[in-house]
């Protein structure tokens, strides 16, 4: 007898998000994947009679799942049969086309909400693994499907899924010969529900999340002159940090949410700062004739990566966020390594690595100091961490076009994210 293991999830979405109404429609296409690969049978919902929904749940999870790298999605087209309740599962008809798993789900209706029941199986035991009830608005369909992904990835994986994570990524369009449109936007990790919180006719730069995911840093030149901003996404209200005389520039929050990394040449030479942002306080941490940039924070707080060209080429250094200690470098593969970041686990950092020319995304394993080129650029940068620590997301230049996409950190999965309008650049994957 099947034992069904049922988690409800409320989920609150929130509709006062700052937005400026512009928006990019976007297509998704995954360029490489992993050929071992999970086979699993996303079963159609079933659905509220009488109540067409707009959102194909189903088709979003399969979406998911297949992005990861880790499951081979079934074609509907391909499904012998179509169930909605475990009862009607027959597992021959899915061993006889080769599944490993399959998913069946019901969407009720209640008011002004959706029930999203799912079920997992595995095929070969012939046993129910996961059972959830996910609870949303009826606008938040999506959401719900993001949040079924996740369970059946850490379900089966054992890892915590980005299904239902954000990102921020900046864009740029031409609107005259000397006018150009520039936008901080947050979407879904994979670009759906876009939505611009700042807009600007000179350029925005370096967006990074808060540890909880409520706040943006960014650079904006819209005041003509390099100025950091921390906005509320709720309410859309922001503040400028630092204006200082020169560059005010990379800001990245600490771990604890309470002092941003920067970089400012206020005293003549690029230097890395923390800032306190109770009292907006100012704390030089490097103090070299090089140029030091690009700083951020280990996930223990102890530690600040940053970029410096002090051994004539710009390389990858870490020194202590207390400044009680000097800098040493950590990168000697290549003439160029740039932008690092960490992952939560602490335990990579991925960066942008020149060689002959091209500029790639890499990572260096920190325990083993081995770096492994992860995409074959030539025009590479920007790379993020998953909050899991499993993917990647960067922009690269794609058949003249400034596109996102995302690699895993094996470098086996491959997904483009292009949208049909403008530039994209400087992904940035909440914490």
């Amino acid at each position: 007898m099947l034992i069904k293991k049922i988690a409800t999830l409320m989920l609150s979405v929130s509709l006062s998000i700052y937005s400026l109404g512009a928006r990019a429609e976007l297509t998704i296409e995954i360029t490489e994947g992993i050929q071992s690969a999970y086979n699993i049978a996303v079963v159609p919902f079933g659905q509220p009679k009488d109540n067409k929904l707009e959102v194909d749940v189903a088709s979003i999870i399969r979406g998911d799942l297949a992005g990861s790298g880790y499951f081979r999605s079934l074609d509907q087209s391909h499904m012998l049969a179509l169930p909605h309740q475990p009862a009607q599962i027959k597992f021959r008809n899915w061993l006889a086309i080769g599944q490993d798993y399959v998913v069946i789900g019901n969407i009720k209706a209640e008011g002004s909400r959706y029930h999203v029941d799912m079920s997992l199986f595995d095929v070969v035991k012939k046993e129910q693994l996961k059972g959830v009830r996910v609870t949303v608005e009826k606008n938040a369909l999506r959401q719900a499907a993001h949040h079924i992904s996740d369970a059946i990835y850490k379900r089966l994986l054992g890892v915590k899924g980005v299904f239902t994570s954000r990102i921020a990524y900046i864009t740029s369009r031409v609107i005259s010969k000397n006018n150009h449109e520039y936008n901080l936007f947050i979407a879904d990790y994979d670009g759906a529900n876009a939505v611009s919180i700042a807009k600007s006719s000179e350029p925005i730069m370096s967006p990074d999340w808060s540890p909880n995911g409520e706040q943006l840093a960014y650079v904006s030149f819209e005041n003509k002159v390099s100025e950091i901003y921390v906005q509320t996404l709720a309410t859309g209200k922001r503040k400028s940090v630092a204006k200082y005389k020169g560059i005010n520039g990379s800001p990245s929050w600490s771990p604890d949410g309470k002092k941003l990394a920067l970089t400012l040449s206020k005293g003549g030479n690029s230097d890395v700062y923390i800032l306190s942002l109770d009292k907006l306080s100012l704390r030089q941490l490097t103090k070299s004739r090089a140029i030091d940039t690009e700083a951020t924070w280990s996930p223990d707080g102890k530690t600040i990566l940053f970029t410096s060209d002090r051994g004539r080429r710009p390389q990858l250094y870490v020194m202590p966020s207390n400044g009680e200690g000097g800098a040493e470098r950590i990168t000697f593969d290549g003439l160029y390594n740039a932008r690092g970041r960490f992952s939560a686990d602490g335990k990579l950092i991925t960066m942008v690595q020149a060689k002959q020319g091209k500029y790639h995304i890499a990572v260096l394993n920190l325990e083993t100091g081995v770096v492994s080129a992860l995409t074959d650029g030539p025009l590479d940068e920007s790379p993020s961490f998953a909050p899991n620590s499993q993917t990647i997301i960067y922009a690269r230049r794609k058949a003249n076009k400034e596109i996102l996409s995302t690699v895993t950190v094996d470098g086996v999965t491959k997904q483009d994210i292009e949208f049909t309008e403008g530039s994209v650049r400087e992904p940035a994957w909440a914490k």
